[in-house]
């Protein structure tokens, strides 16, 4: 498992809808709630296993993408 330097998830927080389905699936502690406005935020990056993209795919509102992407 390759951990990412320069590839983490961003979060579209137009799209967002604070359902929390990437805090929740995410084994690796990329994310926290932030408790105003209870939306994840990226806290730690480094964390994130190169090109996973689970979270992407589980998010109903389609609001991840990733630094590092072409």
């Amino acid at each position: 498992m390759k951990m990412a330097k320069n590839w983490y998830p961003m979060i579209d927080y137009e799209k967002c809808t604070g359902c929390l389905t990437c805090v929740n699936f995410c084994p690796h502690e990329v994310y926290e709630v932030d408790p105003n406005p209870g939306k994840p935020r990226v806290v730690n990056p480094e964390n994130c296993v190169e090109f996973c993209r689970g979270c992407q795919r589980i998010c109903p509102a389609g609001a991840i993408n990733y630094f590092g992407d072409s």
